[in-house]
């Protein structure tokens, strides 16, 4: 007996050797939260089911995992987009008013209540466009109250929602001036004998990461932040190699992190260091367009040397404000030469990956969480195909649909 049975849909499982896992005309079926039986539509025995629904030839992915995300902050980075849509770059932001600093200065100012009702809003998109499993990135406040604020609406938007949410602490995402301006070591002391160690007393990090380039965190720095976090027990992970060649690929290899992301300037030796300990590509389209970069991630090299690559939304207020993966996989077609199926396994199973949860997430098959969704197409390539990419339908968290589109007729 299945609680739930999908009937008619085109299931993209990711599973298996076929082009996308693809069982054409299929059907799958749910019961206590798990996937229980996958199958031919032909085959599904819909007398046997608690809730039939037929979905008309739409396609059905796993859940999709976003890997990379910053998602719980306040206002919206409005003077940000006007500076990078007029042309500028990553450092004009700071001199305009806008870009990391001032978007720490207004989270500061928000109270726990007023962050979690924002960083909400935002989550529920995330959710009505495919998304079951997030990381929820801090680095909107540099100090101590305001990182644990935000990790704290993570966990509490982990709870409150239908997803699961990793939180992760992002305190050397850059350097409060105000506190620290010139003393990148005694913020790194910090950040390692105040903040973290609180954060794991409060249970409200699961992942550390940091920015390392030649501008950021040195590898010493880097290598500190890394060490505490694994006494801790906590993986790693890295926003690397963005703005110049600085190896940083291979600072989070060593430390076997689960994941370098960015990578627009990863070299050879990065990326073979990357191969070489398991440590997913994480790519992000968004901030590539925003930040108006010439230089593209070395997906041939990632290909060679069999590197997965995950794909992320970067969800931000300053380089990639946005809530949509189907967009962004487009955008990696284009920008980054990947083909469809890589930018469906970048949010599926690769995005899992980045995160450290393959054996829970992003694949189609007996025994997993029942965690889909459907899109309004017929052909998995489709996800990817439409400028803004395609809408979801309908979501399914853990066998119960969390939500669905409702048809054209029927909004108010």
């Amino acid at each position: 007996m299945f609680d739930l049975l999908l009937t008619n849909a085109n299931v993209a499982t990711m599973d298996g050797e076929e082009p996308f896992g693809l069982v054409a005309d299929g059907a799958i079926g749910i019961t206590d939260g798990k996937i229980a039986w996958i199958g031919p539509s032909a085959a599904a025995r819909e007398d046997q089911a608690g809730e039939v629904r037929d979905l008309g030839g739409q396609v059905v992915t796993p859940g999709l995992v976003d890997p990379h995300t910053h998602i719980v902050y306040g206002e919206e980075g409005l003077d940000d987009f006007e500076v990078l849509s007029q042309g500028g770059g990553r450092w004009d932001l700071e001199p305009a008013g806008a870009g990391i600093w001032a978007m720490a200065k207004r989270t500061r100012a928000l109270s726990e209540e007023a962050l979690y009702a924002a960083s909400r809003r935002r989550m529920s998109r995330l959710v009505a466009n495919g998304v079951t499993t997030v990381e929820s990135k801090s680095g909107a406040g540099l100090d101590r109250d305001t990182e644990l604020r935000q990790m704290r609406v993570s966990r509490a938007l982990g709870e409150d929602l239908p997803v699961t949410v990793v939180s992760t602490y992002l305190g050397a995402h850059g350097l409060p001036p105000e506190e620290f301006g010139g003393r990148r070591d005694d913020y790194v002391t910090f950040m390692c004998e105040e903040v973290l160690p609180e954060a794991a007393r409060q249970g409200v990090v699961d992942h550390v990461d940091g920015f390392c380039d030649a501008n950021g965190y040195s590898h010493g720095q880097i290598g500190r932040l890394f060490d505490r976090a694994r006494s801790f027990g906590l993986p790693v992970k890295l926003h690397a190699d963005q703005y110049t060649d600085f190896g940083a690929g291979g600072v989070v290899a060593k430390h076997r992190g689960l994941s370098a992301d960015h990578l627009e300037y990863a070299s050879r030796a990065t990326v073979e260091a990357m191969a070489e300990a398991g440590t997913v590509a994480t790519l992000l389209p968004g901030a590539h367009l925003t930040f108006h970069e010439t230089r593209k991630p070395p997906v041939d090299l990632f290909r060679e040397l069999g590197v997965p690559m995950a794909l992320a939304t970067n969800s931000n207020p300053v380089s990639s404000p946005t809530v949509s993966p189907a967009s962004q996989m487009h955008l990696a077609c284009y920008l980054f030469r990947l083909t469809p199926e890589e930018a469906l396994r970048g949010f599926t199973v690769n995005g899992a990956r980045a995160l450290g949860l393959s054996d829970e997430a992003g694949r189609i098959a007996p025994g997993r969480a029942a965690d889909l969704a459907a899109w309004d197409t017929e052909d998995p390539r489709g996800i990817a195909y439409r400028i803004g990419g395609s809408d979801c339908t309908l979501v399914v968290k853990d066998g119960v649909v969390v939500h669905e589109m409702r048809p054209l007729g029927t909004l108010a």
